[in-house]
């Protein structure tokens, strides 16, 4: 059996071409249609689902053939389909980066690609890059959307240059555009009027309705439905995290967390909230903590919390900006240190380059957990890390794993639904 749907990956040669703007105006142009759009986000990321899903309207998953898995992917495409109209795919990168890549994904569920070119500075050699992405993998290639173009005569320039390919969409340059951080696009939340920026590049972008009704629907095999996993949390509850510092999670986490058969409760470490009383785990997120680094210093109440939570043995899981909040001191990117909650002993430092980055996977008893990692800092301590992961596909070192006492802390960012009794395991108190 199969479920057909319109579907779209938007792709590129590098990142910063404008992926994300081009998805999320589409996205909203077409909700604005009236349309029912789903986005979903290529490879492991957080911040740009944030900015398609105020888009869209709609919670944006990730897909990943490694991650995520092929028929987990295949999975949520079919629940995708069967709720809209239209399946818009933000890739990751560049369309043959990666391993695997946005390409595999596009040729793994026939889902056909569209490129966006940066045209700021060129015109007619726009044609050649859109023909080389076609011809490398090859994939199926929809067409193109030029993205910063100048005038009408530069569109026609890049039109006439695409030959055989279609000139999709056209986005000019913005006076005001998404802005980004060091770990990529800001926030939807900290941007001032952003559906009012989103409502601008929905109406600046030329769309060309007819090439897009032209286009065949994507046929989606419905495959066997994968098993939910046991309720190895039946009863607990899991006190998480959720602010401005810590806002970094797979919406597909807390499904997983859910269907664990846990309690999830939130706190605000940034408003100086302590660890809801009551939990029987703790869950820290990455996110942006050296942004905040004065406040959660501050955070007295907060600080207490969590050491008392640790000195009585509940299971911690911190990862990335979560661990960096549970050092001794974290040093931003002012050179300014602040003392942090002090349960794991080392110093954070921010840095200008990046010290992490890709898919990674952490061997359990209960099997093989994936994720990924991406952070600009370092850890200094001088304790030994209890595991290491291990970089995919180049099967070399990856983040150390460490565990003190209750608190198991890592900069690897675990994808739960990749294997859920692992992750149960670290959150249940035999597990320390």
């Amino acid at each position: 059996m199969h479920i057909e749907v319109k579907a779209l990956l938007v792709t590129a040669v590098a990142s910063g071409q404008g992926k994300t703007s081009v998805t999320a105006a589409l996205a909203r142009k077409l909700v604005r249609q009236g349309q029912r759009v789903r986005v979903f986000k290529c490879g492991p990321d957080f911040i740009d689902p944030m900015i398609l899903e105020r888009a869209s309207g709609a919670p944006v998953q990730s897909l990943d053939l490694w991650v995520v898995g092929r028929e987990a992917c295949r999975q949520l495409l079919a629940q995708a389909a069967s709720e809209a109209d239209v399946i818009l795919i933000e890739g990751v990168m560049g369309l043959y980066d990666g391993t695997p890549s946005s390409a595999d994904l596009a040729r793994e569920f026939g889902v056909p690609v569209m490129a966006v070119i940066d045209a700021a500075a060129m015109a007619q050699t726009a044609g050649a890059l859109a023909q080389g992405l076609r011809d490398y993998g090859p994939v199926a290639m929809a067409g193109v959307a030029a993205n910063r173009v100048a005038s009408l005569g530069h569109a026609q320039m890049v039109a006439a240059s695409l030959r055989d390919i279609a000139l999709l969409a056209t986005l000019p340059r913005q006076a005001i555009s998404l802005p980004e951080r060091h770990l990529g696009l800001v926030v939807p939340g900290e941007v001032a009027a952003i559906d009012a920026l989103l409502d601008t590049l929905a109406e600046q972008l030329v769309f060309d309705a007819d090439a897009w009704e032209a286009l065949p629907p994507v046929r989606i095999e419905l495959g066997a439905m994968l098993s939910a996993p046991a309720p190895l949390l039946a009863g607990k509850t899991i006190a998480i995290a959720r602010d401005a510092a810590f806002l970094f999670i797979y919406p597909a986490n807390l499904a997983t967390l859910r269907q664990l058969g846990a309690k999830l409760c939130f706190f605000s470490p940034l408003a100086n909230q302590p660890v809801p009383d009551g939990a029987d785990a703790v869950y820290l997120p990455g996110g942006y903590p050296e942004l905040h680094s004065e406040a959660l210093s501050n955070a007295a109440q907060w600080r207490a919390s969590i050491r008392a939570e640790h000195a009585a043995g509940t299971p911690i899981l911190a990862e990335c900006g979560g661990m960096m909040a549970l050092a001794d001191v974290l040093t931003d990117q002012s050179g300014a240190s602040w003392p942090m909650a002090g349960l794991l002993a080392g110093a954070v430092q921010m840095q200008a380059r990046l010290a992490g980055l890709g898919s990674q996977a952490l061997s359990t008893e209960h099997g093989e957990l994936r994720g990924h990692t991406f952070h600009y800092s370092t850890l200094s301590t001088a304790l030994t890390p209890s595991a290491c992961t291990v970089k995919h596909p180049s099967a070399t070192a990856g983040e150390a794993l460490y565990r003190v006492g209750s608190l198991t802390a890592s900069y690897f960012h675990a994808y739960f639904p990749s294997n859920a009794p692992a992750v149960a395991a670290m959150l249940s108190r035999q597990s320390a």
